[in-house]
């Protein structure tokens, strides 16, 4: 079109944005009543033209919308490539960490969308900004989706959606219920809880939590030494420390939990009962483990674990009626909702991330399929798997097996701890963590190794592979030198399919390189520490494994046979990455 804009019009918006960024510059193009096309190169040059002193230079104008529209491997290439080199290892490495799982192609897709642009304080209908017409469409459908997706009722059940993560829902819970220095009970860290419900030691309070609140642990059956809940002393415990409220969740215990205990338990002492259900909101989307959602008042989780969204969390609520006096009739109403949002914005956070909450409500209707209900049963499944054949190897698994998507094995037997375990398999690329055993003195040198069979599974694995996974955790391949090579290949064979040495035989010429090998996964870590001693620190047990030339022999033909393992199942997620 032609016409002009007035010089006066155009001072007052450079006037306006020189309000709001004093320090910036100020771009003011003159518009000119020419032809349509010269009007881009007339305004480029007209860049050129001083404003407020400051020449603007229209070839780097140009460079600047050139930058905005470049794809990330033009525009950094070294962010590029070190996104590219973390794919490589998720594609051709064993993801045994029970908190990780691989999102979907639509929830990264809902991630990267223009939605991280927006802002948009407050609550659908209730918003500090203005544009936030589907935002609030979106928030609500993330809602009612979460509500679905656990079979909960509108009128007796709320949902937020907006926590950036686990723990901070879980403190916006506290900061709701329970007032400053109010008292909790959560499960003891080292007996599968998880830092954000208390965790302290007799020296320092670790947890922000047991710094604002007052915790007190409860714990797990030592005598007879179970592993379970001890919910009889939890029981006793409650009645002499009257907590606020009791937490029912885990971060790494292999069983259900007992939730209509607890909420006996709570209810004896007026307190709340909340289930911090991060590591099995998919299990419990799927049915295939106990629901909380019967005996809680309260439900927070993450939404990146078993549920397979993105990083985020959500906190449930209860609505309607708590109580009715059976002598006057009169109803008590629940009001965690205003209580829980409050502590959410504007109490602990600001602006939602919007993008997240786009990646969870996918991540929630994809919940709802039957197909996803497999999945989650196939889960359950390859753990056992896992669990009988690391035991079947002479590996002690707490509880002796597992309800859910994990297990804790227990190395004190073996003579070394999780941290030294860890290093070595990581270098054979397998992604597990070391964690606190019940009985632990210090979570520095913890003696469990924690594995969960949640990614492994969305890409594929079943039972029968993670019995191959859990040899390759035990040694690799045999290295009983005795053996003739053909004895080897049928070991070889046996654990890995049908491969054959010419397809991923490490050695030169296609053979295995299983007679030279000194031990690999756990055996490779208890020869290391013969080396060095049991009282060597994990950086001297670490130098000793990355120095040594018959352990990095040992390593690589390990790393091989692993990486040609894993590659053979596909990587969910987006086809640039």
């Amino acid at each position: 079109p032609s016409g002009a804009v007035s010089q006066a019009a155009l001072n007052r918006g450079s006037e306006k944005r020189g309000r709001r960024h004093e320090d910036s510059a100020r771009l003011v193009p003159t518009v000119f009543p020419i032809p349509m096309p010269w009007l881009l190169q007339a305004s480029i040059n007209a860049m050129a033209t001083p404003v407020n002193g400051a020449p603007v230079d229209a070839n780097l104008w140009s460079s600047h919308e050139k930058m905005l529209a470049q794809p990330l491997k033009d525009s950094d290439v070294e962010v590029y490539n070190i996104i590219k080199k973390e794919s490589n290892r998720q594609r051709v490495g064993l993801e045994l960490i029970a908190s990780e799982n691989f999102a979907s192609r639509a929830v990264l897709e809902a991630l990267g969308s223009c939605l991280t642009n927006k802002y948009s304080e407050g609550y659908p209908g209730q918003r500090y900004y203005g544009g936030t017409e589907f935002i609030d469409e979106l928030e609500v459908l993330c809602q009612k989706r979460a509500l679905q997706v656990y079979g909960l009722d509108p009128q007796g059940w709320g949902v937020n959606v907006q926590p950036y993560s686990g723990s901070p829902a879980n403190f916006a819970v506290y900061t709701a219920l329970v007032e400053p220095h109010g008292r909790i009970m959560g499960l003891d860290l080292p007996d599968g809880g998880h830092l954000t419900h208390g965790f302290m030691t007799n020296k320092k309070k670790i947890s922000a939590t047991s710094i604002f609140f007052e915790s007190m642990p409860y714990k797990v059956q030592v005598n007879p030494d179970t592993g379970y809940i001890n919910y009889d002393q939890l029981e006793e415990n409650a009645r002499l420390f009257h907590p606020k409220l009791i937490i029912a969740g885990t971060s790494c215990y292999s069983r259900n939990l007992d939730y209509a205990r607890l909420r006996e338990i709570a209810d004896d002492n007026g307190a709340y009962l909340m289930a911090d259900m991060a590591h099995i909101s998919g299990l419990v989307a799927a049915g295939v483990v106990p629901s909380p959602f019967e005996h809680c008042h309260v439900v927070s989780t993450t939404t990146h674990k078993t549920l397979r969204g993105c990083r985020a969390g959500m906190i449930f609520y209860r609505k309607g009626v708590r109580s009715v006096d059976p002598k006057t009739g009169r109803e008590t109403r629940y009001n965690l909702e205003s209580l829980i949002n409050s502590a959410v914005f504007p109490g602990l956070q600001g602006g939602p991330h919007n993008h997240a909450i786009a990646g969870v409500a996918v991540a929630l209707k994809q919940a709802m399929t039957p197909e996803f209900r497999l999945y989650q049963r196939q889960v359950l499944a390859n753990c056992r798997a896992l669990a009988e054949t690391l035991m079947g190897l002479g590996y002690k698994v707490a509880t002796g097996g597992s309800d859910n998507h994990l297990i804790l094995v227990d190395l004190r037997s073996k003579g070394t701890d999780g941290g030294r375990a860890e290093k070595v398999l990581e270098a054979c690329s397998i992604a597990c963590n070391k964690n606190t055993c019940p009985g632990d003195k210090s979570a520095l040198r913890p003696s469990g190794l924690r594995l969960g069979t949640p990614a492994l599974t969305s890409r594929g694995l079943l039972e029968e592979d993670f019995q191959k996974v859990a040899h390759f955790i035990h040694r690799g391949w045999s290295r009983a030198e005795s053996q003739s090579i053909a004895q080897q290949t049928v070991w070889a064979e046996r654990v890995a399919g049908a491969w054959t040495a010419e397809q991923s035989g490490p050695a030169a010429g296609g053979t295995w390189a299983v007679a030279s090998l000194a031990g690999a996964g756990i055996e490779l870590t208890l020869q290391i520490q013969d080396t060095v001693g049991v009282k060597a620190t994990l950086k001297e047990f670490t130098e000793k494994l990355a120095g040594a030339e018959d352990h990095q022999r040992a390593v690589a033909a390990l790393r091989a046979e692993v990486e040609s393992f894993a590659a053979l199942f596909p990587l969910p997620g987006l086809p640039d990455f």
